[in-house]
Formats: C-alpha cells, sequence, structure tokens
C-alpha cells in the first residue's frame, strides 16, 4: 500500500522511541551515568565536570534525545507523572530537615531579587517587543487574536506566575489558538535556556559571589547547621526506613491530591474571581499543600527520618523531574518562527541583567538570583531545583518563592499586558 506524501513524512519524523518505560529506563540510566562520571577520579572526567555541572547534564542530555527524535518528550507523559506524583512528595522529604529560624536569617535580600525578577519580565516584554519591532514593524500590527502581544501576555502570566496564570492571560487579552501554540514553544525553550545558565552558574557560584563581594554566611550557616546535625545522627537505612520515608512522601502526595481536588473546584464555582489569585488551579493547591505537610511534619519525630537519608531520596525524585523537564526542549523550534524566539530571547536577556545588576547592587549572593529569577520563570517545577542545587536543605526556599509567583502571577502579567496592548 502506497503512503501519500503527508503521511510518509510523518513515518520520517516519528519519534523511534515512544514508550513511556522505555523512555523513563533511558532517563534513569542517563542520570545514572552522569552522576557515576560526576564522582570519577579520571582527570579527564575530573577537568570536565569542573566546566560542565552535573546537574546541567542531566538536563541538557534528554532535552538532545528529544530534539533529535529519540524519545516521543512531545507525547510523553512523564513530565505529568514526575510533576504530579514526584514533585509532591519530593517537597515534604526535602521540607522535613526544615529549619524555618535558619531561612528567616536569610534576610529580605532574596525578596527583593524576586521582586526584581518580576519586575525584569514585566518590563522585558514591552523593551524586548518595541526593539524588534524596529526591524520588524509588523510586529506591532494588534489587529485579531494572533497579534504578537496577545500571545506575549500568556507568557508574562507563565513567567511570573505559572500555567495557570498563563492560561487566564489567554482568556483576558483574547490570544487566539495558533498565536498561543507558537508562545508556548518560545516560553519553553527560553526558560529552558536560561534554566540551563542557572545550573551552569550553580557550579560557580562561589566565584561569583567573590566577585560581586556578596554576603553568604546566613546560607553558609544554614547549610553547616543542617550538615552538622546529619552528620551527627545520619545512619543506615533499613527496610522499614526506607517504606516509611515513602511512606510519608506518597501519602502526603496522596493528602495533597486529595485536597486540592476539593479546594480548586469549590473556589471555582463559590469564588471565581479568585482565580486572578491563581486560588482556583489544582496544580496551585497540590503545592501548596505538599509544602505546607512537610513543615508540619519537620516539628514532629518524623524529622528523624532524615537520619535514615530522607532529602535523598527526595533528590533522586526531584532528578528525575529534572530530566522530564529537559527532554522537552525542542531546540529546532525557533525554526518555524525566528522573530517570535528573538523577542523571546531579548527579553530574557533584560529579565536576567536586571537581575544581575541588583544582584551586585545590593552585593545579593548568587542562590538569591537562581531561586528569585526560577520562582517566577520557573516556578515550582524548577525552583526547587535550582535551589537544591546549591544544597539541598535549600531547596523549601525555591518552593515558597514559587508559591509567591502564583499570586502575584496575574497581576504583574495584566500590567505587562496592558502596557503591550497600549504600544500596537
Amino acid at each position: 500500500m502506497m503512503l501519500s506524501p503527508l503521511a510518509a513524512a510523518e513515518v520520517v519524523n516519528a519519534p523511534l522511541i515512544t514508550n513511556d518505560a522505555v523512555i523513563f529506563g533511558i532517563l534513569v540510566v542517563l542520570l545514572a551515568l552522569v552522576f557515576s562520571t560526576e564522582q570519577s577520579a579520571r582527570p579527564l572526567l575530573k577537568g570536565f565536570y569542573k566546566f560542565v555541572p552535573g546537574l546541567l547534564l542531566c538536563y541538557f542530555l534528554p532535552g538532545l534525545l528529544g530534539t533529535f527524535g529519540v524519545i516521543d518528550a512531545e507525547g510523553s507523559n512523564l513530565y505529568f507523572v514526575a510533576s504530579r506524583y514526584l514533585l509532591p512528595a519530593s517537597l515534604v522529604l526535602l521540607t522535613l530537615s526544615l529549619d524555618l529560624r535558619a531561612i528567616l536569617r536569610l534576610g529580605p535580600k532574596v525578596l527583593i531579587m524576586f521582586a526584581t525578577g518580576t519586575v525584569g519580565v514585566m518590563v522585558g516584554g514591552p523593551v524586548a517587543l518595541l526593539s524588534c519591532s524596529l526591524f520588524a514593524p509588523e510586529l506591532l500590527d494588534g489587529a485579531g487574536p494572533d497579534a504578537v502581544w496577545r500571545g506575549m501576555t500568556t507568557v508574562a502570566g507563565s513567567w511570573i506566575g505559572g500555567g495557570a496564570n498563563q492560561a487566564a492571560m489567554k482568556e483576558v487579552f483574547g490570544a487566539g489558538d495558533t498565536v498561543f501554540s507558537i508562545w508556548i514553544a518560545v516560553d519553553v525553550l527560553m526558560a529552558n535556556l536560561w534554566l540551563a545558565v542557572l545550573l551552569y552558574g550553580t557550579g560557580v557560584s562561589d566565584r561569583i559571589d567573590r566577585y560581586t563581594g556578596a554576603d553568604t554566611s546566613a546560607i553558609e550557616d544554614l547549610k553547616s547547621k543542617v550538615g552538622d546535625y546529619q552528620a551527627a545522627n545520619a545512619r543506615i537505612a533499613s527496610t522499614t526506613d526506607l517504606f516509611q520515608i515513602l511512606g510519608v512522601g506518597m501519602g502526603a502526595m496522596a493528602i495533597a491530591h486529595f485536597g486540592a481536588d476539593l479546594l480548586a473546584p469549590w473556589i471555582q464555582e463559590a469564588y471565581p474571581g479568585l482565580a486572578k489569585f491563581s486560588l482556583t488551579s489544582g496544580f496551585f493547591w497540590l503545592i501548596v499543600i505538599a509544602t505546607t505537610l512537610g513543615v508540619l511534619a519537620s516539628l514532629t519525630p518524623l524529622r528523624r527520618l532524615e537520619d535514615a537519608g530522607a532529602s535523598r531520596v527526595g533528590t533522586v525524585f526531584l532528578y528525575v523531574l529534572v530530566a522530564t523537564i529537559g527532554m522537552k526542549m525542542d531546540l529546532m523550534a525557533v525554526v518555524d518562527q525566528p522573530i517570535l524566539f528573538v523577542i523571546g530571547f531579548v527579553w530574557i536577556v533584560i529579565h536576567a541583567a536586571l537581575m544581575l545588576f541588583v544582584a551586585r547592587l545590593i552585593k545579593a549572593p548568587f542562590f538569591f538570583v537562581a531561586v528569585g529569577s526560577q520562582a517566577n520563570i520557573g516556578g515550582a517545577a524548577s525552583a526547587p531545583v535550582v535551589a537544591s542545587a546549591f544544597h539541598p536543605v535549600l531547596a523549601p526556599v525555591g518552593v515558597m518563592m514559587a508559591v509567591l509567583g502564583y499570586v502575584v502571577g496575574t497581576y504583574g502579567a495584566w500590567l505587562c499586558g496592558l502596557v503591550l496592548r497600549s504600544m500596537t
């Protein structure tokens, strides 16, 4: 039977591996290889990892497999599973060793950097559109649902808050499905490229902090305090310990889903106006409830599960999430609408430049830059990833900032959208 040219092209472009079980196995093997080689004593590998952090490879290697069609990243459900099942459990396990007093001692600079990240997105969008319109004036054509500015409002919602805020902006400013889908690609590619830069920065953060003269004493104190506790109380995990750790993590995940399934629809029906705070989003409540359960558990004897390595189990879950995030990045998407990707690139550069400028001005540690940025750009899925790259005990800081991003996301994106609309 002869295939039509279109059908033949689809067969040629079809991913080589579409079975999620096989893809999952490949991702875990990649993670194992990265961690194994990162700990190698061979001079070549030691020199390589001196400049390329292992976490960055955990992100990029799956991305290359997805970009070149080795695995079906688009059709895979692994990211959904990791973000809905493993992420809540990971947040609880990473929060068991939480020291709230030490986190409060981090001071106001982390909030300043978060606010700077929000302003960077709000200002960066209009400036990027205006600068690119000097070479392509048609970008300022504001008519119709597929106008460029309408799609940009959805990215602003995503980059300040998250998916719920992005969907809200689509409805508020009437973005058409066509432009919306294109800007999703811009959103994913640019956000992931910036995430890669931040992950690289975690490996050289000491040099960056020395250059900027940042005071990292509060961060080091928090890391040292938890490290000393772990060293004094650590024990080899028994089978019982591991099942208790999994029981706490997965049990809290189940409670978080149960609560989110009740709260989000009820608020949507009873108080639909609260959608602007993301309070009608199931994912928002999933993250909030899981984080709250983790904080509460840290005040109980369950905290002693950290002695058996609860945070290490949570870190494994988090790295699986990193791999599933990375595999969805399509480096070739830029070919379809290059001008929109140029706008996205200028936009993220403005955000990054403002973050670095303010950090230098107030002598904020690079950790605050990374977490403050990802709490906006990446949200709850990647902010704890970046935070835990510095130290697992710092993951809750990323979660708390990400939740704040959900709250302010709609307001910031709405104001950005008004400016964009006025320009066209």
